[in-house]
């Protein structure tokens, strides 16, 4: 079974053209939104980082057996995580443009929604959907992509945005999620848009050398490269997966 884990500001609409390249049916792989991410918020759910790499280790507990996971984003952040807690339930793990890094503090955006009040008037702009649409593209979304997620970040969205990043210090890791990489399993990949604007190759390259993991740079492809390239991408997981 596969898992893809999306990112933020993003809905399991990403991994269509990957899915596509892959030529999945509906039996190969799981695809879940993030709570709140174009679906509801369940009663009580805190949006925070440790929440949400609970609810993905539940994700793979119901798979029943080891799954082959890939994340984006913060799908990549989470993915980390879950595969750090459960290296059992990992058979491959593939991340592209995230990755826990406690030298790496953020990008502009992170940091904005993880301040009081200023997150919140970012995100009262981020209402106004004839400009957050460029705004996308902008930062690097493909168009068609970027289509499909704009009128999915409402409201339940936003907020669970300001929670997530705000439980995170606006991407600054430590603690147990620096420390528990030493338990992820050793079938690791790395797969990374060379002109990506949030997350530096650099950051890539860091985690790649000090967690011995085989990095792919996507040359001329940005930090949506997994949906910008998936041609390249879906040759690069069936190569890694070929190797477990």
């Amino acid at each position: 079974m596969i898992i893809f884990v999306h990112g933020v500001p993003d809905t399991p609409h990403l991994w269509q053209p990957l899915i596509k390249a892959l030529g999945l049916t509906e039996a190969d792989y799981k695809a879940p939104a993030l709570p709140g991410f174009g679906c509801p918020r369940p009663d009580g759910f805190s949006a925070t980082k440790d929440a949400y790499a609970d609810w993905l280790v539940s994700q793979m507990e119901s798979a029943d057996e080891p799954v082959d996971i890939v994340g984006h984003d913060w799908g990549a952040l989470l993915t980390l995580r879950a595969a750090s807690l459960r290296p059992d339930l990992v058979r491959s793990w593939c991340v592209t443009n995230a990755v826990i890094d406690p030298d790496y503090s953020g990008h502009t955006m992170a940091r904005r929604w993880a301040t009081p009040l200023v997150g919140e008037m970012v995100m009262l702009g981020m209402r106004n959907k004839q400009r957050l649409l460029p705004a996308l593209m902008q930062g690097g979304m493909p168009a068609d992509l970027a289509k499909q997620e704009m009128p999915l970040i409402d409201k339940t969205m936003r907020q669970c945005i300001l929670s997530l990043y705000r439980s995170a210090v606006g991407l600054r890791f430590k603690g147990k999620w620096v420390e528990d990489l030493k338990n992820l399993p050793s079938q690791g990949q790395l797969f990374w848009g060379e002109t990506d604007p949030y997350v530096d190759l650099s950051v890539a390259e860091r985690f790649s050398k000090t967690h011995n993991v085989p990095l792919h740079i996507e040359k001329g492809a940005g930090h949506w490269a997994c949906a910008e390239r998936a041609e390249q991408f879906a040759g690069l997981l069936k190569e890694h997966w070929a190797k477990v």
